[in-house]
């Protein structure tokens, strides 16, 4: 059973910096695609990022290219989301998950089998 802890959450301003953790426990985390994802106060759930097992490839959600990065540390169990220039629009909670396949990059939540419980993060203008 894998388990994933989100941290780094808070109140920035606009413009603002962030940097979320995502701490993993209890299987093979770097055979694992990471993503992150986001949900908005009465908003469906989103996709937000994610990182093969390798770190080899990436993609980002148009909203938040450019802004944000996402990156691995395997000898940490560990996957980050640095988030720069914060919008009003990027209060959410934001959810790390893990997807067990190999060779796909999933973008959408129905294609991950784990998730954390998320992190808070709340952006005044």
């Amino acid at each position: 059973q894998v388990q994933l802890v989100e941290s780094g959450g808070g109140l920035v301003q606009t413009g603002g910096s962030l940097r979320l953790s995502c701490a993993a426990s209890g299987g093979t985390f770097s055979l694992y695609n990471m993503g992150w994802f986001r949900q908005a106060p009465g908003k469906e759930r989103e996709f937000v990022a994610v990182i093969s097992w390798s770190g080899g490839r990436i993609a980002y959600a148009d909203s938040v290219k450019g802004r944000f990065t996402i990156s691995r540390d395997n000898t940490k169990n560990t996957v980050y989301l640095q988030m720069n220039s914060l919008k009003p629009e990027d209060l959410a909670v934001y959810y790390c998950a893990a997807d067990l396949r190999q060779g796909v990059l999933p973008t959408r939540s129905y294609e991950y089998d784990y998730w954390g419980r998320g992190t808070q993060v709340t952006v005044s203008s």
